[in-house]
């Protein structure tokens, strides 16, 4: 994507041109990942987490076919109580745009837009993954796909609770995407703290996180890199309730024939339904959570720029 075709908020503008810590944020959890005014509430909070740990925030999403990077007050208050947004991802940028529509970012069109803006720090709730009926439905998001395009760091909670672990960590593989948890040998499940899965790279600090992605850059390699960020431990799911209210959430979608991009809210508000709304509060806690450790990781990556003397652009 053209760096032209998108409009970059003056603040924002600013901090990029003189090599500050940004930090993108996507609309999608805004706009269809939680309701008001709970989207609302998180979405500022996340902005001024991201604030006070030193660096810019940065939400993303699209108005009458602008693309956005840095939306407004007003702007994110209109994406939390519109019933008017779609939700896209990259694919759908032509239309979007053409049509002049109001939609919210994917985390891979998010990526798309960040590394336009050359911002280098995302940070998302969780990611798209492999689906659990990818044998037969061929389901995989393309934001694993993103993930491994773009020269953006990527901080989640994992994947969406909802996807198939060990399937997408052996597509990342295929993919050459570095993986690395913070703090944890294992890769997060969403609303609980470990999916079960180990990595292989565990990084105990944000600045060893910086080291490492400044490495990958000065290497030359292609593509991000994905960071998994356990939720808090005190908002945290057990692993074994995550597992059932996903397995009977699957078997109502089933049962009820949805599909496509229907999916996701549907399992968002059957699961928010059967855990009594504890996977509100360990959505929120997480992307707050993402937002605090993104934020110190952008911060980490400009105090290196400064010292090697590079600009960001």
């Amino acid at each position: 994507m053209r760096s032209e075709a998108i409009t970059i908020n003056p603040v924002v503008h600013r901090a990029l041109m003189s090599g500050a810590p940004v930090v993108a944020l996507e609309s999608t959890i805004i706009a269809h990942g939680m309701p008001y005014p709970a989207n609302l509430e998180t979405a500022l909070a996340v902005e001024q987490i991201v604030r006070e740990a030193g660096a810019i925030p940065a939400t993303i999403g699209i108005i009458q076919g602008a693309i956005k990077v840095g939306l407004t007050e007003d702007e994110i208050r209109f994406f939390s109580t519109s019933h008017d947004i779609l939700k896209a991802g990259e694919r759908d940028f032509p239309l979007v745009v053409a049509r002049k529509l109001h939609a919210a970012t994917t985390a891979g069109a998010s990526l798309a837009i960040a590394a336009a803006a050359s911002i280098q720090v995302f940070v998302t709730g969780g990611i798209g993954g492999v689906g659990p009926l990818a044998g037969e439905t061929f389901d995989i998001s393309a934001d694993l796909l993103a993930i491994a395009q773009y020269p953006c760091l990527t901080i989640c909670a994992g994947t969406k609770a909802f996807m198939d672990i060990s399937a997408t960590l052996e597509y990342l593989e295929t993919q050459r995407v570095p993986v690395m948890v913070y703090r944890s040998e294992y890769f997060p499940l969403f609303y609980s703290r470990s999916s079960g899965y180990k990595v292989d790279w565990v990084a105990q600090s944000t600045g060893e996180i910086a080291d490492i992605f400044a490495a990958k850059l000065s290497l030359g390699m292609e593509g991000g890199m994905l960071v998994g960020v356990p939720v808090p431990e005190a908002q945290a799911l057990p692993a074994e309730t995550t597992r059932a209210v996903i397995d009977a959430a699957l078997a109502q979608i089933k049962a009820h024939d949805i599909r496509g991009k229907e999916v996701t809210p549907f399992l968002l508000s059957t699961i928010k339904q059967e855990t009594g709304g504890k996977s509100l509060e360990a959505n929120i806690a997480l992307i707050r959570n993402n937002a605090q450790v993104g934020a110190e990781i952008a911060v980490a990556l400009a105090a290196k720029r400064v010292r090697a003397g590079q600009q960001l652009i």
